[in-house]
């Protein structure tokens, strides 16, 4: 597979944040890393590109956490993540690269606007209804099929449970290691794992650890909400380019 080294650039950098989120500034952040990766390759390479990178990520911390997740929360949400994430076989299977690129590009301005409408609004209630669960649940499994950006929607429902911080992390983690080990196995069954992408996994792979170092030694230095700031600007540039190049080719 014959990729430029600005791709490798912009996909390490990528991975790396994801791995600077997860251990440092609680995760969510890893919304950022298809739709980078998006600007230079078809979306569906970038979430096979992934997968094994992030299901390998899941695996050490859920191994870490394995004994402080609510398991009623979790229950509460695969529901309608199943939903979400047959939804999200049924987009990648039909449509094109390009409609997905511009799904993946709405997504990432409606995760800004989300985050910025948290950030800005007085009061956020206690819990969420069963159908507003069932509704970001099946957001949740729709955005991580499609571009493995599952975390926003359902961060609010966990925030709210007014969980001990390890249990919030044991419980998000739980829950988007049941997602990604199914995505794994349906992506393998839609053929979208091949050698070269293994391959170009195998390259990034490394760059998750050092994140994962990375983010352990700079909580005690950089405040989260500097940081996270920073990387949703990021992530709003890289989703009004993809809408930019999508809508122009869709439309044409």
């Amino acid at each position: 597979m014959d990729l430029s080294v600005s791709f490798y650039l912009i996909a390490a950098s990528a991975v790396l944040i994801t791995g600077i989120s997860k251990s440092g500034f609680g995760g969510g952040l890893g919304v950022m890393s298809v739709p980078l990766m998006s600007l230079y390759i078809a979306p569906q390479l970038a979430v096979a590109i992934l997968m094994p990178v992030l299901l390998a990520m899941d695996l050490i911390i859920v191994w870490q956490y394995r004994l402080h997740w609510n398991r009623a929360i979790v229950g509460m949400l695969l529901p309608g993540a199943a939903v979400g994430l047959a939804l999200g076989a049924l987009s990648f299977q039909w449509m094109s690269a390009d409609v997905i690129r511009c799904a993946v590009g709405l997504l990432a301005i409606f995760f800004v606007a989300q985050f910025v409408w948290v950030q800005y609004r007085e009061r956020t209630p206690k819990h969420s209804g069963k159908k507003t669960v069932f509704a970001l649940g099946a957001l949740s499994g729709f955005a991580s099929f499609v571009a493995h950006a599952g975390g926003p929607p359902v961060k609010g429902v966990l925030l709210r449970q007014g969980m001990e911080k390890s249990v919030f992390v044991g419980t998000n983690t739980m829950f988007f290691f049941a997602m990604n080990a199914t995505k794994t196995v349906a992506y393998g069954a839609m053929g979208h794992f091949t050698r070269d992408s293994m391959n170009v996994s195998l390259i990034l792979a490394p760059m998750l650890l050092v994140g994962i170092a990375l983010g352990t030694v700079l909580h005690r230095f950089i405040e989260q909400s500097v940081f996270t700031r920073l990387v949703y600007g990021f992530l709003f540039l890289a989703g009004i380019k993809l809408l930019w190049d999508s809508v122009d080719t869709i439309w044409v």
